[in-house]
C-alpha cells in the first residue's frame, strides 16, 4: 500500500468510522493494517508481532492453511442459510465437537453470534428455566465484583458496576448481586475462606430473588485481568446448588486452553458454558451456549416451551466449519505444549519487570502475561513505544498485557517480552 493510499485510509477513518471504546469527535490514533501471517501484523508498513491475538482470538495466527482451506472448501458449498427450521453438516458437525469437549452434563448446543450474545443467551435461559420450574420471582444473577461479561443490556448489568466499564449505565441496568473480587491466585487459605463466607451470607440473604450465578472461571479478563482460585468456583458451585440456582460460566475468554486447561469448567462444571472468541481460530464472530438436559427441560417447561432467541447468523456455516477446524488443530496441535511453552517465556521475561518504578505487580497464567501498574497507563505513549520495538499491544487502565498466539516461537515471544519492556518504560 502507497503512503498514499494509508494516509487517505487514515484520514476517513477518523472522520467516520467510529471505533469500539473510542470517541467518534476526538478519535485516538488508528493504525492501517495491511497484512497478517503467523504471529505477525503488518501495521503501518512495519511487520510486527501481534501480542493481543487480535483480542484473544487468533490462538492459531493469521493465514493458516487448514482454516484458509476450510473457508474456501465451504463457500464452494455455501456461505449462509437460516438456521430456523433448517439444519447442515457445519453446525452439527461443531455441536457434535463442543458436546464431546466439555463437561460430561453439557449436551445441549445454542449458537450465537458473539460473546455478548452468547452471554444475554445464557441469562434468558437461566431466567426461563427458574420460570419453567416454579420460581418466576427468582430474576437477579448473582457474581462477583471485577468481572466483564460484554457490552450489551444485561451482559453489563452483571459487569462491575462500581469499577467496571459500564458505569455510566448502572441506573438504567437491572440490578444484580455483587460479591466481593475473589482473591489473588496466590491467596492463603484463610483469604479464601473469609471470602467464601462472604458469599455464602450474601446468597442466603437474597436466594429468595437469585436465579443463578454467573463468572468468569479462574481469571477475569477486561475488568483487569485478574487469576483467582480455584477453590472460589467450588465456593460458587456449592452456593449454587444450595440455593437451587444455576451456574454460568462465561468462558469466552479462557476457553480454548488460554489458562493452560482446555476449558477451566473441566475443574467444576457448570450448568450453562459460554465460549467464544478463539471458537473459530478469530476467522469469523462466533459463538456458543452449552447448557445441561436440566436446563434445558426447564426452559422448555415455562409459558413458551421455546427459547425465544433466534440472531439471524446464528449457526452460520462459514463460522461453523471453521470453527470445527480450528478445534481440529488445537487438539492435533498438541495445545498444551504451546500454552505452556509460551507461559513459560512470558513468565521468565516479563519477572524482571518487578523491578521497575511503578510497577506493583507481575503475574502470569497459561498464555497470559500481565504487568500492573500503580497509575493509570498513557496508552499512545505504551503503544507507540511497543510498536517502536516491534509489538502490537493494546494496553488499558493501569495494565499493560499479552494473551499473544499460541504459534508464537521463541525469536517472536523474546520480541514480544522487549516490547511489553518498552511499554512499561513509556508508560
Amino acid at each position: 500500500m502507497t503512503t498514499t493510499l494509508a494516509s487517505d485510509l487514515r484520514a476517513f477513518d477518523r472522520a467516520h468510522v467510529w471505533h469500539p471504546y473510542a470517541s467518534m469527535t476526538e478519535p485516538a490514533p488508528t493504525r492501517v493494517v495491511t497484512g497478517a501471517d503467523g504471529c505477525r501484523l503488518e501495521v503501518d508498513g512495519t511487520w510486527v508481532v501481534d501480542g493481543m491475538s487480535s483480542w484473544w482470538a487468533a490462538v492459531h495466527g493469521y493465514r493458516h492453511p487448514v482454516l484458509d482451506r476450510a473457508v474456501v472448501e465451504q463457500v464452494a458449498s455455501f456461505s449462509h442459510v437460516m438456521f430456523g427450521g433448517l439444519t447442515h453438516a457445519p453446525a452439527v458437525e461443531l455441536a457434535r465437537r463442543l458436546v464431546a469437549l466439555t463437561p460430561a452434563p453439557l449436551e445441549r448446543v445454542f449458537l450465537a453470534d458473539s460473546g455478548s450474545v452468547a452471554v444475554e443467551v445464557a441469562l434468558k435461559m437461566v431466567l426461563q428455566h427458574q420460570r419453567g420450574t416454579g420460581h418466576p420471582e427468582r430474576t437477579r444473577m448473582l457474581t462477583v465484583r471485577g468481572g466483564y461479561h460484554g457490552d450489551t443490556f444485561d451482559c453489563m448489568s452483571v459487569t462491575d458496576p462500581v469499577g467496571g466499564m459500564h458505569t455510566m449505565w448502572r441506573d438504567l441496568l437491572p440490578q444484580q448481586v455483587f460479591a466481593d473480587r475473589p482473591p489473588r491466585h496466590d491467596a492463603s487459605d484463610a483469604e479464601v475462606a473469609a471470602w467464601a463466607d462472604g458469599v455464602r451470607d450474601l446468597a442466603a440473604r437474597h436466594a429468595h430473588e437469585l436465579a443463578g450465578v454467573v463468572v468468569e472461571p479462574l481469571l477475569q479478563g477486561a475488568g483487569g485481568m485478574h487469576p483467582y482460585p480455584v477453590a472460589c468456583l467450588r465456593v460458587l458451585r456449592e452456593v449454587a446448588d444450595e440455593h437451587g440456582l444455576l451456574l454460568v460460566h462465561d468462558e469466552i475468554a479462557t476457553g480454548f486452553g488460554r489458562t493452560g486447561h482446555l476449558f477451566v469448567s473441566e475443574l467444576v462444571a457448570p450448568d450453562v458454558l459460554c465460549v467464544g472468541k478463539a471458537l473459530t481460530g478469530g476467522y469469523v464472530s462466533l459463538a456458543a451456549v452449552l447448557c445441561t438436559d436440566q436446563v434445558a427441560r426447564g426452559v422448555s417447561a415455562s409459558e413458551s416451551d421455546a427459547l425465544m432467541h433466534g440472531p439471524t447468523f446464528m449457526g452460520n456455516p462459514l463460522a461453523c466449519a471453521v470453527a470445527s477446524a480450528s478445534i481440529d488443530l488445537l487438539l492435533e496441535r498438541g495445545w498444551q505444549a504451546d500454552v505452556r511453552r509460551v507461559g513459560e517465556a512470558l513468565t521468565r521475561g516479563l519477572a524482571p519487570l518487578r523491578d521497575f518504578e511503578g510497577v506493583v505487580d507481575v503475574r502470569t497464567l497459561g498464555a497470559v502475561g500481565v504487568v500492573q501498574l500503580d497509575h493509570a497507563i498513557d496508552v499512545a505513549a505504551a503503544t507507540d513505544a511497543a510498536l517502536a520495538a516491534g509489538v502490537w499491544l493494546r494496553p488499558f487502565r493501569d495494565l499493560v498485557y499479552t494473551m499473544p498466539p499460541y504459534v508464537c516461537d521463541d525469536a517472536a515471544l523474546a520480541q514480544l517480552v522487549a516490547g511489553i519492556g518498552e511499554a512499561v518504560r513509556a508508560a
